[in-house]
């Protein structure tokens, strides 16, 4: 939580102006309703958090209702909170609460979609390399571990079950971090299996989820990881993960050879109207539905049915929804793309709805005051 010291310059400067105005001429009580333009996963803990923060410093006190506690879905225009107090002491915080309350609420909106499509897979938050810092890496992971705890009580989904750093790992009840390697180490290695080795005998009691395509041989790949590794892959401890880039195929796989995939194991999956970016999810390049079926099939003739299949590469709400459809077996789903794709979402919105406890709130916004009479 930054000081207050340092609110003034992360402050819009009207707010600033207003404030000093305000002091000048007298303060009032004031009324805020807090909500979202879109549907979201209320996610309110990092505001009300510097809420309470700044009203201990500055020796007030400030009135939080909450209408919509942590992890409840929130309507588009509905209040998620009201805040009351002095005037002059909230308008200047408002720049800095709305950034701690709306990128967390959508976030976790797109978490629990995620998760909700699919309950049985395991979500691993690997978004911190993606953020700008620390304080939003924060925002993400808080709002990861909400939106499938959301998907949790609504559906019994796994959910995200860790995350990437070990600064936020608490949000999903670890100490640490998980991961296992990134393409640089493969290429550091030379080969898949050197760097698989390498692992293990640096870290030999920690899980081993081994990259297979960075030499575009993601079935040889694996293949080969699982008879270096006999016993870890028959006792279910070792996992592949796939990550082709959008710009090839899976080994093995081309259009034609994709839907071949799918009409074996899925046929249910190509034979109705999908957009392009539903067929880029089934059939396209990159970790396609039918690029996870090739895998587990090449797998399981191999003789390594327990080995997991770990997928990650642009999993969204979307391609979540595209995976359920064609029932892709997978284990676990690595993801940072639950940050949304149109940042604007994001925005959430604070209008005072009433001075001195009478009801006033700019034209347009009348449905915060009918709202406040239901409550």
């Amino acid at each position: 939580m930054e000081a207050m010291d340092d609110l003034a310059a992360q402050t819009d400067s009207y707010f600033l102006r207003s404030k000093a105005i305000v002091e000048r001429f007298g303060d009032r009580q004031a009324t805020y309703a807090v909500f979202m333009r879109r549907p979201v996963v209320s996610t309110p803990r990092l505001a009300t958090e510097f809420l309470e923060t700044a009203a201990a410093e500055r020796g007030t006190r400030f009135d939080i209702e909450l209408l919509h506690p942590e992890g409840t879905l929130v309507g588009a225009g509905q209040p998620i909170l009201y805040l009351s107090g002095s005037l002059a002491q909230l308008i200047d915080l408002e720049t800095v609460l709305l950034q701690k309350l709306g990128p967390p609420c959508v976030a976790a909106y797109n978490a629990y979609a995620m998760c909700t499509e699919l309950p049985r897979v395991a979500f691993l938050a690997m978004d911190a390399r993606h953020c700008a810092g620390p304080e939003m890496a924060e925002m993400m992971a808080y709002a990861a571990s909400v939106g499938s705890a959301t998907a949790q009580r609504a559906a019994g989904a796994v959910g995200f079950v860790g995350c990437a750093a070990d600064a936020t790992a608490h949000f999903f009840g670890r100490e640490k971090g998980a991961g296992t390697m990134p393409h640089a180490l493969i290429g550091y290695a030379g080969s898949t299996v050197r760097a698989a080795e390498m692992f293990r005998e640096r870290f030999p009691d920690a899980p081993l989820t081994v990259l297979i395509d960075y030499f575009g041989r993601e079935i040889t790949d694996a293949i080969a990881v699982g008879r270096r590794f006999p016993e870890l892959a028959a006792a279910a401890q070792l996992s592949v993960r796939i990550d082709t880039p959008g710009g090839r195929y899976c080994e093995g796989l081309d259009p034609a050879r994709s839907y071949e995939v799918l009409e074996r194991h899925a046929p249910q999956s190509i034979r109705g109207y999908r957009t392009e970016e539903e067929l880029r999810y089934l059939v396209g390049t990159g970790v396609s539905a039918a690029a996870i079926w090739h895998l587990r099939q090449a797998l399981d003739e191999a003789g390594l049915k327990v080995v997991k299949i770990v997928g990650s590469s642009g999993f969204g709400p979307a391609k979540c929804r595209m995976m359920a459809v064609a029932k892709a077996p997978l284990d676990v789903i690595g993801t940072g793309s639950y940050l949304p794709e149109l940042w604007s979402e994001t925005y959430a919105t604070a209008d005072i709805i009433a001075y001195d406890g009478k009801p006033m709130v700019k034209a347009g916004r009348e449905f915060l005051l009918r709202e406040r009479r239901k409550t």
